[in-house]
């Protein structure tokens, strides 16, 4: 295939973020003796504010001497350094999530721009006796959100983490007595103890919100291979034993459900159904560690405390999992000061940063011994919350293999905009898993290798 230029095409891009840093102490790639290096660090500013990066970019240059970071910092990140990479003064370093609007970062990896990270994997912890890889939670280098080729090499790493999970009213559950349900066969006997209390077990703000709670079930139908195969459009994964066993699930919740959400499942009325849970009209949403905030205004049935609870098992003593959205960072494979690059992110999951990040952007890293660091700085409720995989929970990252565009195909509109339908009846959870093995066909036809 013809490749074309990673500047040309960013040229057309309106959107970028990235990531600044900070170094460790111990081996270092800083300047040499009379020497001056600058590392290129560029980050955008979202929910979590700037202050923290500035704080790590003062740490690492103090341990660094002779390197300057040059850092930018802007909501317009991407704005703010086309120009640069047109001219081809790339950055060092780079912190965006994947799913922005311009999909930059999906194309530095449909262009195979990213740096193989292994060697960050390997490397100590600055100041630390863990290699990066054993400090990472499990889970979090295993998916195609950092491994975007299937090849078996790591091209982006986590920077933060949100679990995704069922949330309810613990003081509801204690009011009626009921006990959360550890399996499926559970939770319908509980649907069925609650509808005969006049409330519905679930409510789902849009469709699109089924996409963090598929995954887990089909986890827990199949193991974590039959998830990999879900995002790995596997050649007649639809019809197979795990994938029947989670959408006839999803299918069965239809007489469980508010009947009231198809009607608000959309992105004006979607609060609607959010607020069923803070009503106690219904037991049970999914949704991501944001719900709380973005409900924080609305009212509240007395005594409300929000409860997170990761999706049930299919049997007894079975593994229960959380999608976790990530928001990822990477070093441009044309990137000028790669090793120091390799040095900052090795940094970002040490102590030292991590207790930085959770004080200033009240962020937590994904790492082992983050939320004994965030403790002291988080809300109780943001402590428990985060605290999903802590508890047992085994973390899942929802996304799929990179393709290239598929003409009249938005695989999403299948895969969980199919759910509205089947809740109202108009479409089986045969017709659901025709189409999704169709659409599937076409995608896996489509996927980029390296």
């Amino acid at each position: 295939m013809k490749k074309r230029t990673l500047a040309l095409l960013l040229s057309s891009l309106m959107v970028m973020t990235s990531l600044t840093g900070c170094g460790g102490k111990g081996d270092s790639t800083g300047a040499s003796a009379g020497e001056t290096k600058t590392l290129k660090i560029a980050a955008f500013e979202g929910g979590y504010g700037k202050v923290y990066w500035e704080k790590l970019k003062e740490n690492f240059e103090k341990s660094h001497e002779g390197v300057t970071v040059e850092l930018t910092v802007a909501s317009n990140i991407e704005e703010v350094i086309r120009p640069q990479i047109q001219a081809g003064n790339v950055p060092d370093f780079i912190y965006l999530a994947t799913g922005r609007p311009d999909a930059l970062t999906e194309t530095f990896t449909k262009e195979q721009g990213l740096q193989d990270l292994s060697n960050v994997l390997n490397m100590k912890v600055p100041g630390e006796d863990v290699t990066v890889k054993d400090k990472l939670l499990p889970g979090f280098t295993d998916s195609y959100a950092t491994n975007p080729y299937g090849d078996g090499k790591t091209y982006l790493l986590p920077l933060f983490y949100s679990p995704t999970g069922l949330f309810y009213n613990k003081t509801l559950f204690a009011e009626k007595g009921y006990e959360l349900p550890k399996t499926w066969d559970q939770m319908f006997a509980l649907g069925d103890k609650a509808k005969a209390d006049g409330i519905s077990l679930w409510s789902y703000p849009t469709a699109g919100y089924l996409d963090c709670m598929i995954p887990p079930m089909l986890a827990a139908a199949g193991g974590e291979e039959a998830f990999k195969d879900a995002m790995n459009y596997k050649e007649g994964f639809w019809t197979s034993e795990p994938a029947t066993k989670a959408l006839e699930t999803v299918g069965k919740l239809k007489d469980y459900l508010d009947p009231t959400v198809v009607a608000n499942a959309n992105n004006q009325s979607f609060k609607n159904n959010q607020q069923l849970v803070l009503d106690n009209k219904a037991l049970f949403i999914p949704n991501g560690t944001w719900l709380p905030d973005e409900m924080k205004d609305a009212p509240k049935a007395d005594g409300f405390e929000w409860g997170f609870m990761a999706y049930p098992a299919f049997k007894d003593g079975g593994d229960q999992y959380s999608v976790s959205f990530i928001e990822q960072m990477y070093i441009p494979k044309d990137a000028k000061n790669k090793e120091l690059a390799e040095e900052f992110m090795a940094y970002i999951y040490s102590d030292e940063a991590v207790k930085i990040i959770a004080e200033n952007a009240k962020g937590v890293v994904p790492v082992k011994g983050s939320m004994e660091i965030a403790n002291q700085y988080l809300e109780p409720l943001q402590v428990e919350l985060l605290k999903m995989y802590d508890n047992g929970a085994k973390a899942l990252l929802g996304v799929f293999a990179a393709t290239e565009p598929v003409e009249g195909l938005t695989y999403s509109d299948i895969y969980v905009g199919t759910v509205d339908s089947v809740m109202t009846g108009d479409k089986s959870v045969k017709d659901w898993q025709t189409s999704l093995q169709e659409a599937t066909d076409k995608m896996r036809a489509n996927i980029i290798k390296n």
